[in-house]
């Protein structure tokens, strides 16, 4: 978590690293009742991890398409 936030520059983690990381924690609030600590990090962790999957996704066809 340290590396992420002192690798990436300010303006990516605003843009599409908090937006992910909002949304996995929005899921994992109202979602995720395992009545385990571990079993709901690690839920939040790989929802985070879609949900930053796709927004890379989209931004890159967004990019493509803007360029083309």
């Amino acid at each position: 978590m340290y590396t992420l936030f002192r690798l990436l520059p300010l303006r990516h983690l605003a843009t599409e690293q908090l937006p992910a990381l909002l949304a996995a924690w929005l899921v994992a609030e109202f979602f995720y009742k395992f009545h385990s600590f571990t079993l709901e990090c690690a839920a939040f962790l790989a929802t985070w991890f879609v949900f930053d999957a796709l927004i890379q996704i989209l931004r890159g066809r967004i990019t493509k398409t803007a360029a083309s």
